[in-house]
């Protein structure tokens, strides 16, 4: 490559650090503010010579990497956590110049720890997959607020349903509750009737793509994975054939144990939350299924659930998903990103 360089994005701006090879000249500057026009500028001074960019797998990364692929520039992902590590013990000061150059090194001696490109449709169901995350985390929090209104006021909770039928109309009425708890039940039913009409026709529409795409179609003959799971599951893990061992899959998944050591002395493991946790969330979704008698994991996850609690089965049986949802994508090849 001609030109070998790295950039450090961040809202205000994005410092750029790049080698021209062929003089040996380094350049670095900052274009501010971070925006796709500027950026887009910019690069004009950079074409017209091979050339290849990292950046860092942070929030903004998207518009970069389309920008510096649209210049016919070679665009590199780089792993946050890796790359932190990388760079050792904080013994200078840190810097975003010093990020860029770091970037840049270890690009042109090819030690970048490197992530998956995805394509535009892995994307945007990425994004869709997210939005209604938070709108079910924000469901799911305001009837815990009702709930609570209702303890406060020393009300009974409705069995089952706490939204439908007569147990609406009871929390319509303030049924035992003081002025100010009936308005907070009334506004938490407000907010949650407008979460619920963002949430229909989402989850429909991430359905509708679970049925049509081939890979998420496979994915859900795993028992308890469903639509949303299966399309998490395809939009997280992707191209499975950069993993060349279902553990590799796991460890991607951030549902890995951590493993210290010395001598005779070891810590014990914790999780390395390591990658999306919207993964993880789905896959610890799909893994409580085991739980029932019906699903073929039951006896495996009844006999560690005896000796270590239902919790650590249910993450025993999610790493068990990511095994096998790696072999079924890596099984479909190219078919499985099958844009529809």
């Amino acid at each position: 490559m001609a030109i070998v360089g790295g950039l450090d994005v961040h809202r205000r701006q994005i410092t750029f650090d790049y080698l021209d090879t062929e003089t040996g000249q380094v350049r670095r500057g900052r274009i501010a503010p971070a925006d796709r026009q500027l950026l887009r500028r910019w690069l004009m001074s950079v074409t017209g010579r091979p050339a290849a960019f990292a950046v860092e797998a942070c929030t903004g990364w998207r518009f970069v990497v389309e920008e510096l692929c649209r210049a016919g520039i070679q665009a590199h992902l780089a792993e946050p956590a890796e790359t932190a590590a990388a760079r050792g013990p904080k013994r200078r000061a840190k810097t975003d110049r010093a990020d860029a150059r770091q970037l840049r090194e270890l690009l042109a001696a090819g030690r970048l720890p490197e992530s998956w490109i995805a394509p535009e449709q892995v994307l945007e169901i990425r994004g869709l997959l997210q939005l209604f995350k938070d709108l079910r985390d924000e469901h799911t929090g305001w009837v815990q607020r009702i709930h609570a209104v209702l303890f406060h006021h020393g009300v009974a909770a409705a069995v089952g349903d706490l939204l439908g039928g007569d147990s609406r109309q009871r929390l319509q009425a303030g049924t035992g509750l003081s002025p100010a708890g009936h308005q907070a039940v009334l506004a938490a039913l407000r907010v949650v009737d407008m979460l619920e009409a963002e949430l229909g026709p989402l989850r429909k529409q991430i359905a509708t793509f679970a049925r049509r795409q081939p890979a998420c179609k496979a994915l859900q003959a795993q028992y308890g994975v469903g639509p949303v799971t299966a399309a998490v599951i395809w939009a997280e893990l992707g191209d499975c054939r950069r993993f060349s061992a279902s553990r590799k899959a796991v460890r991607h998944t951030g549902l890995d144990v951590t493993v210290y050591s010395s001598d005779d002395k070891r810590a014990p493991g914790r999780l390395s939350r390591q990658g999306s946790p919207l993964l993880r969330w789905a896959l610890y979704e799909a893994a409580k299924c085991a739980a029932r008698s019906s699903s073929p994991d039951y006896a495996y996850y009844s006999r560690i659930k005896e000796r270590i609690g239902g919790n650590r089965a249910a993450l025993s049986v999610a790493r068990k998903i990511v095994r096998r949802s790696h072999h079924i994508l890596r099984s479909l090849g190219d078919q499985a990103l099958t844009a529809v």
